[in-house]
């Protein structure tokens, strides 16, 4: 028997005639020449197409402060970058040692187990960035040849601000560095040379206000040299660093790239070049900054401490008596802002990526968060916390220009 054409809705019938406040932990707002450009489709190996690739490229090693001759386009989301770095990274039995802090953190071990490295997990206390004078002592004990980390994990709202301690220990001691910095990179430092990370991967979808499903992985020299000498052949095919540096660095075919993806991702790039990183980096502190004062003028409470505290996505205890996915519901239903839940913990989220990090989207968010916890019986002083906002985004000072 023949399959007939099922009956489906249109996405008008679907989607809210009003479009929702993305909020969350990802995916957040795009601009509209982001929006614009990936509506384009042209001849993915054309002369246009290599102009267009050389100014990502360009504008990649502003955006990841390196001269690295060796970043990659990636047509998935973030977990596919992460997945080429430790895929041609990790050979089967070295020793890893994966940093985890949370999900991400330690999605990074799963993949290193997959490709049959030896992999020890060094687990921090939930909540608490890494410390690296530990991390130094596990490096000694271990003899890892590469190393996991993020710099913000997302599930948890925790920051490892020692990283650039975390990469000297390791780089002393001849191991690889994986960073994975999919919501921070653009929206804090990261750099890359400076630093000495081998490898630093970042999805469209958050820090760069992009779309979700393409992404980049830069590689250091030493990483590529790596990459290079390894005599076996790699279980990943399309996420082979040498095939795709023939699409990438010799206008050669790997496959079809996503056309429409790299379009959105040049323009996002183009958006962070114009604003520049020492100006992009102050409007998210300084956002960051007033919604965490706003929340806590609401009385309620931020999740990780301040010296473990990711600025890029803010964590919120849930108040006693009030359940999460109802907060989560109201807050979309009633006043079309999505924030985010979490993984296992009683916690909501509020990312403060890209386009996120505009004034009026975050005076916007607390009013909705405090107007859905009164709605639901809870405790919140709806104007102490805009005044408390009002306040912080007032006394800012710079730090980065």
């Amino acid at each position: 028997m023949r399959i007939s054409a099922p009956i489906v809705e249109s996405l008008d019938s679907i989607l809210p005639d009003e479009p929702l406040l993305m909020m969350g932990a990802g995916p957040v707002p795009i601009p509209a020449k982001v929006a614009a450009a990936n509506g384009i489709v042209i001849n993915h190996l054309g002369e246009t197409m290599s102009r267009i690739i050389e100014q990502v490229k360009a504008m990649s090693r502003y955006v990841f402060q390196t001269e690295s001759s060796h970043i990659l386009g990636v047509a998935g989301p973030g977990s596919a970058a992460m997945e080429m770095a430790v895929a041609n990274l990790v050979a089967p039995g070295d020793n890893v040692l994966s940093v985890c802090n949370g999900f991400f953190s330690t999605r990074l071990s799963e993949m290193s187990e997959r490709v049959e490295g030896n992999v020890t997990r060094f687990v921090i206390e939930e909540g608490k960035a890494a410390d690296p004078l530990l991390v130094e002592q596990a490096i000694a004990k271990y003899s890892p040849k590469v190393l996991t980390i993020v710099q913000g994990e997302t599930s948890n709202t925790v920051c490892n601000n020692a990283l650039p301690e975390i990469c000297r220990a390791a780089k002393a001691a001849g191991c690889l560095v994986i960073v994975d910095a999919v919501c921070t990179l653009s929206t804090m430092p990261l750099y890359m040379d400076e630093w000495g990370v081998d490898a630093v991967i970042t999805g469209g979808q958050k820090g760069l206000s992009c779309i979700p499903g393409v992404s980049l992985v830069a590689f250091s020299e030493h990483a590529w040299d790596k990459i290079t000498s390894r005599q076996d052949t790699l279980r990943h095919w399309c996420l082979d660093a040498k095939l795709a540096d023939k699409f990438w660095y010799q206008s050669s075919y790997h496959y079809t790239a996503p056309v429409s993806g790299i379009m959105a991702i040049h323009e996002a790039l183009r958006l962070v070049c114009e604003e520049t990183l020492p100006g992009r980096f102050d409007r998210h502190l300084r956002c960051s900054l007033a919604l965490q004062a706003g929340i806590e003028g609401l009385g309620l409470s931020l999740y990780a401490d301040k010296a473990s505290r990711l600025n890029s996505v803010v964590g919120i205890h849930v108040p006693k008596g009030i359940d999460q996915k109802t907060i989560l519901a109201r807050i979309s239903n009633d006043f079309k802002v999505e924030i985010s839940g979490s993984f296992g913990l009683d916690i909501v989220r509020i990312g403060q990526m890209g386009e996120q990090c505009r004034v009026h989207n975050i005076f916007r968010t607390i009013h909705a968060l405090g107007s859905t916890i009164q709605g639901l019986d809870g405790e919140a002083n709806l104007p102490r916390g805009v005044a408390m906002l009002e306040k912080a985004l007032q006394e800012y000072q710079p730090q980065f220009v």
